[in-house]
């Protein structure tokens, strides 16, 4: 049992935070209750639950989030992911119908994307957009239903750009976290888009998806008169672009680069300064 707690990943939960806070940070008003019981349930439960299963059906021996040698996997793990998802649901159910609907639709789909009978990893395409909607535009707005936004804002204009947004920052980060395994996934048979894309192509695809994010962001903050926050974002973005530029030409000197130590390091970095961002811009203008 020990071993399947260490295969949920809890805190590799730390890099899925930045969602959370720039949906707080988006909203014009929100209860601290429901905020802080939805951001529990999310990070304690639900994305812990997602990482067991994953972990369950893929049985890797190598490195994998968060775990640069994990235990092997035991028929434990599967029934600790069962009650994780029962409680995830059945505490969202104190919060509210709608988000428990949503952490219900989010286990689904993060089951899909690892059951060997489905396996959406296996499709680069199909599994990338699963991965950039539901872990970008519609955990945003998850953590919005659950921490009791006005329902009229969802569907703001300004609101869905920045649920937008989210989804183009995934889009640029997920294909970072599969560049070290590649032989792995390839003896598996899962054709990821890093895989399809090699190493070269990760890389500049995840340069453009980032560009183009932090461009639809800052533009967002400009028409709406936030120019505090488009400051606040340039100076805590700042590092990620230093280490992201250092890795590539790393990489460029030699390939032994693309590791396991590179890759988490790369993810703490962006996922602690883009969450130390937004937390600033949910509170300053208070």
């Amino acid at each position: 049992m020990k071993d399947a707690l260490k295969l949920m990943r809890i805190p590799f939960s730390v890099f899925l935070m930045p969602v959370f806070w720039f949906a707080l940070s988006a909203a014009p008003e929100f209860n601290w209750q429901k905020a802080t019981a939805a951001f529990l349930i999310l990070h304690l439960l639900v994305y812990p639950a997602s990482n067991g299963y994953n972990s369950y059906f893929d049985r890797d021996e190598g490195s994998i989030g968060g775990l640069k040698h994990p235990p092997k996997v035991t028929r434990s793990l599967f029934y600790l992911v069962v009650v994780f998802d029962f409680l995830a649901v059945l505490l969202s159910l104190f919060i509210s119908v709608p988000f428990a609907v949503c952490v219900l639709v989010y286990l689904f789909v993060s089951k899909a994307y690892s059951y060997d009978k489905i396996r959406l990893k296996k499709y680069p395409y199909l599994s990338t957009f699963t991965v950039v909607f539901f872990q970008g535009a519609f955990t945003f707005l998850m953590v919005q239903i659950g921490s009791g936004v006005p329902s009229e804002s969802y569907f703001s204009t300004s609101n869905l750009m920045q649920a937008l947004v989210s989804s183009l920052f995934l889009c640029g980060s997920y294909p970072l976290t599969q560049v070290y395994q590649h032989a792995e996934d390839r003896k598996r048979g899962d054709k990821t888009l890093s895989l399809k894309l090699g190493l070269k192509g990760t890389f500049l695809f995840s340069g453009i998806s980032l560009f183009i994010a932090a461009g639809v962001l800052i533009f967002e903050y400009f028409i709406t008169n936030q120019v505090s926050n488009i400051f606040i974002f340039g100076v805590f973005t700042a590092p990620v672009i230093a280490f992201f530029t250092w890795w590539q030409l790393q990489i460029r000197k030699s390939e032994v680069a693309v590791n396991f130590e590179n890759t988490m390091r790369m993810n703490q970095i962006s996922s602690l300064c883009m969450s130390a961002a937004f937390l600033l811009m949910l509170f300053w203008p208070r």
